[in-house]
């Protein structure tokens, strides 16, 4: 066997099988850690951690250059929390080469082992089904797909139907939110016939279900040992789920709401929103929805009249680039929102959707703090999305005169009735206040970016970079460099997220706290 060696010396144990105290999955072991390490002493080691965080560890023994069953036998023995063994292949996203024949020669000896459960792999599954050694009732049977969601996810189910395990996982990558519907669906099939399932939409887009399933049904969650230890995509930090989403406290009356758009992973919102929720007592939870079709996951997965899914959404976020394309999916727009041309709220009320537009508040209460009287100032806007929308209207809304530069000034133009210019060569010296409204500079591959260089803004009054994270951005850096004073967007942030919350809500937001929360996690320190 190559890579991975387990002994098979001519060792039987000489215990019998150990009695599990119970099977039973109770609510506060719904998080589980997979560990995964090339030696045994890293792998205990990182056990040690999970045991903080888990209410059950996944020994990922595929990791391991070699398995001793013995010293595992020991290790097993020694824990008090219980434990979920596997040793996955290659083609099921594992790290083991091992062939179905070695794999079945493997499982021989581990399936005495004292763990609480064991996962097999739905072909290993298929072969062993007879076997009447094995007690099913500790075993789950997987399937991944690391590449889309199948069409057939039933029949995936239901050959997994026709072992004797007593879990069934399906987890397929996801390439869209909207791909989620058939694992929540099958949920629901398998609460109604009284079985026992994981489903998991994996990737970013899938993150959400990581998150939310458990309260719905799903037998329990995986979860990574910090940030950078994930064993599968998307898997969301086990402190997240602790502290950040309350996820021991959701259910299946939480209302919920999130962020919208592509990307949202960089996204600071959910620390916002569920440290305000947590603060007013608010049963909801905030989180991420990566979608590239807003159409299909309003009508498929939101809206009370058309959804697939019964889902208690209360509201949404809307990022980009779907600020301007959500209009016409909603029932009603708010005549502000109508006028700057964006949504970026949306409430979902008495089988409606309203849209809403919180941007233009939140652009223009920190600007107005740091500057003072807007009238006649001579603003440029950097940019031309929905966020120089809702920027250029506050501004004239406030009396100040708005340029706008973008890469293509022919095309802002036909969407603007403003004085339109190019970017490219732009010099800034003439205004009163510039403002990024572009991306550059966003946490991530466009982190090392910027709109416009020292040179280009000497002269300049203020700068304004509506960019959250990093809290200091290059463009900022930029001005700072020829003595310019800086906005970053953090603020802009919070206030446009203190609107939204009263439109959910009806309260008041916690806005120091919402603050400190947005603030914390920009700088490391949550």
């Amino acid at each position: 066997m190559t890579c991975h060696r387990f002994c098979c010396k001519a060792i039987k144990l000489k215990h019998e099988r150990r009695q599990v105290a119970t099977l039973q999955m109770n609510e506060n072991a719904k998080i589980c850690v997979p560990v995964g390490a090339e030696s045994f002493e890293e792998l205990r080691a990182q056990t040690q951690l999970a045991v903080e965080v888990a209410g059950i560890v996944e020994l990922r023994l595929d990791y391991l250059r070699e398995v001793e069953i013995e010293k595992l036998s020991s290790f097993l023995n020694s824990l008090s929390i219980k434990t979920l063994l596997t040793f996955r292949p290659k083609e099921q996203g594992g790290k083991s080469s091992a062939s179905l024949e070695e794999r079945i020669t493997f499982w021989t000896e581990a399936k005495n082992l004292p763990a609480t459960f064991f996962d097999f792999e739905l072909d290993l599954a298929t072969i062993l089904k007879d076997d009447d050694e094995i007690d099913w009732r500790r075993v789950i049977v997987s399937h991944h797909d690391f590449e889309k969601t199948p069409d057939d996810l039933e029949k995936i189910y239901e050959a997994m139907t026709q072992t004797p395990a007593r879990v069934l996982k399906i987890a397929t990558q996801a390439n869209d939110a909207t791909d989620s519907i058939k694992h929540l669906q099958l949920l629901e099939r398998a609460k109604r016939e009284g079985r026992e399932l994981i489903p998991i939409a994996m990737g970013e887009a899938g993150k959400f279900t990581r998150i939310l399933f458990p309260s719905l049904g799903s037998f329990l969650t995986y979860a990574a040992l910090d940030e950078e230890s994930g064993t599968a995509p998307g898997q969301v930090a086990a402190k997240d789920l602790h502290g950040l989403y309350r996820f021991y406290q959701l259910n299946t009356q939480t209302k919920i709401t999130g962020l919208v758009g592509r990307p949202v992973s960089h996204s600071l919102s959910p620390h916002i929103h569920n440290k305000g929720f947590e603060t007013r007592g608010v049963d909801a939870v905030y989180l991420l929805f990566d979608i590239s079709d807003v159409s299909a996951f309003l009508k498929r997965i939101v809206h009370p009249c058309t959804r697939e899914v019964d889902l208690n959404f209360f509201g949404l976020s809307v990022t980009a680039p779907h600020k301007q394309n959500v209009m016409k999916h909603l029932d009603w727009v708010d005549e502000t929102a109508k006028e700057i041309g964006a949504v970026n709220t949306v409430v979902v009320e008495n089988d409606l959707l309203f849209g809403y537009n919180t941007d233009a508040v939140g652009f223009i209460t920190p600007l107005k703090n740091s500057y003072g009287e807007l009238k006649d100032a001579r603003c440029a806007l950097i940019g031309a999305g929905g966020a120089a929308r809702a920027s250029s209207w506050a501004l004239r809304n406030e009396g100040a005169n708005v340029t706008i530069f973008a890469r293509d000034s022919a095309k802002a133009k036909g969407s603007f009735d403003l004085d339109c210019k190019p970017l490219d060569g732009a010099n800034f010296g003439g205004f009163d206040i510039v403002v990024n409204t572009t991306p550059l500079g966003t946490k991530g591959k466009l982190e090392n970016e910027t709109p416009a260089v020292a040179e280009q803004l000497k002269g300049v009054g203020l700068v304004y970079d509506l960019v959250y994270n990093p809290f200091t951005t290059v463009f900022m850096r930029e001005a700072q460099s020829v003595y310019i004073p800086t906005i970053g967007g953090l603020e802009m942030l919070v206030a446009q997220a203190a609107k939204q919350f009263k439109l959910w809500t009806g309260l008041d937001a916690p806005k120091e706290v919402m603050s400190r929360a947005a603030v914390a996690k920009v700088s490391g320190k949550q």
